[in-house]
């Protein structure tokens, strides 16, 4: 609770943390916003293989343009920011610590590898990376003497937190989740019709500037099963292997909703990740929905706690057994620099994978045949299923992270998931396979 003061401490002493950036989406450009606001930070440099796009934040943040360097060079000589296309240019220079936004996991993977290899701290927001192989890259991180951190103000990180004080509290998680829009039809969404299953305007999504796969992927429920991959592997929680519930509810209802069923909750068993719907499955929005909010859900661990249950507003179930903490917001890259602070001044992750538990799997959206090329994450072919990792490994599933541009070798029926024997593997993506292979040997140590 004095992460600002140790900044302070650090802006007085002329030592700022020097900052990496790569990618300057909108993830990276919130961050920016708030980056000229705090002390003890020095954003060094901004990586993008699109140059204008990275200008174009920096503009769009209101960054002086006498604070933007030719060089890296500069930027470290005169505290000052710059900005360059290779990010390679980030691991060569006198930086702490590197922000992986890119989105792309294959990509994500090699500049982790990178940044622990040159003894940088790694804050990966891209979790499509964390869920394929972060338990892996988190050992070799540790191995290294670096952080490996998931990011805060991205849902994953902030679950884990309440995860945290659940267990620091002496209280054992029975359930760590998320809200999140679901009907449905949903896992049967395409590119083509993703429009139809959001409140844009038709203005909006005719300007070209929303990406109709990303936000494919954000709906057909891939997203929601990345980010519990991931809470599951940092928590050591395991998920059910009949995916998420997406179960309708409120706030007031998260503590039924998200106990076992033998106790009258959707879970499988206690200890597990689960997402619910802000919408019936009518489609009409629930008053007080956990919509963009995040959850903990405990259980008494004796008759008076489980008074007190009852006695404070913890929304707890009808049995006084279970209740739930629950954060209503997520403020995405404007809160990035929890993380970045308590990497660097503390040493400390703000979430990061202790095992390997949880696993997201391409299912097939249709009957697919032989031949066909898998397109990946918000495309035509699969979505990620949220799986116990046990069960990945144990049937040999293909993670949806690497079904993009592959070929299958074998039919999949609609609602099965694709097999690393069902396609053609590309052995080009070495790094990510290596690192793939390191994460599901880890499952001997976690099961």
């Amino acid at each position: 609770m004095n992460l600002h003061s140790l900044l302070e401490q650090r802006e007085s002493e002329g030592r700022p943390i020097r900052v990496g950036l790569i990618g300057a989406g909108r993830f990276g450009t919130m961050y920016l916003s708030q980056a000229r606001n705090i002390p003890g930070v020095h954003v060094v440099a901004i990586a993008d293989i699109n140059l204008k796009r990275a200008q174009g934040a920096l503009e769009l943040v209101g960054w002086p343009a006498d604070a933007v360097a030719s060089t890296i060079d500069e930027a470290l000589e005169r505290r000052t920011t710059t900005v360059v296309a290779n990010a390679s240019d980030l691991f060569d220079a006198d930086i702490d610590i590197i922000v992986e936004a890119t989105g792309n996991p294959i990509v994500g993977i090699d500049h982790a590898l990178r940044a622990i290899e040159t003894g940088k701290h790694i804050i990966m927001v891209t979790v499509e990376a964390d869920a394929l192989a972060g338990p892996a890259l988190a050992k070799r991180a540790e191995e290294a003497g670096v952080v490996y951190s998931m990011a805060y103000g991205d849902q994953p990180a902030l679950i884990m937190e309440l995860v945290d004080w659940a267990r620091t509290s002496g209280f054992d998680v029975v359930c760590a989740g998320k809200g999140a829009k679901y009907l449905e039809h949903y896992h049967e969404m395409n590119p083509d019709n993703v429009w139809e299953n959001w409140e844009f305007s038709k203005e909006l999504t005719d300007s070209g500037q929303l990406n109709p796969y990303m936000h494919t992927s954000f709906r057909d429920g891939t997203k929601a099963s990345i980010e519990m991959a991931a809470v599951a592997n940092g928590a050591g929680l395991v998920p059910s292997d009949n995916g998420l519930t997406f179960t309708p509810g409120n706030v007031e209802e998260i503590a039924t909703i998200c106990r076992p069923s033998d106790v009258g909750g959707v879970l499988a068993h206690e200890g597990s990740v689960d997402v619910m719907s802000s919408v019936t499955r009518d489609g009409d929005w629930i008053p007080f929905n956990t919509q963009e909010g995040v959850f903990v859900v405990v259980k008494a661990t004796n008759a008076y706690v489980s008074g007190c249950f009852t006695e404070y507003p913890w929304h707890p179930d009808p049995t006084g057994q279970y209740a739930a903490l629950y954060r209503p917001y997520h403020y995405v890259g404007l809160e990035l620099n929890i993380s970045i602070a308590n990497a660097v001044l503390r040493g400390v992750a703000t979430g990061a994978p202790k095992g390997f538990f949880g696993d997201v799997v391409a299912t097939a959206k249709k009957d697919l045949k032989a031949g066909e090329f898998l397109d990946g994450e918000g495309g035509y072919t699969v979505w990620g299923k949220l799986v116990s990792a046990e069960t990945s490994v144990r049937h040999g599933l293909l993670p949806v992270a690497l079904a993009h541009h592959v070929e299958l070798k074998n039919p999949v029926i609609k609602g099965n998931s694709v097999k690393w024997e069902d396609i053609v593997i590309d052995e080009s993506l070495s790094k990510a396979l290596e690192l793939r292979r390191e994460t599901e040997a880890l499952i001997r140590a976690t099961v």
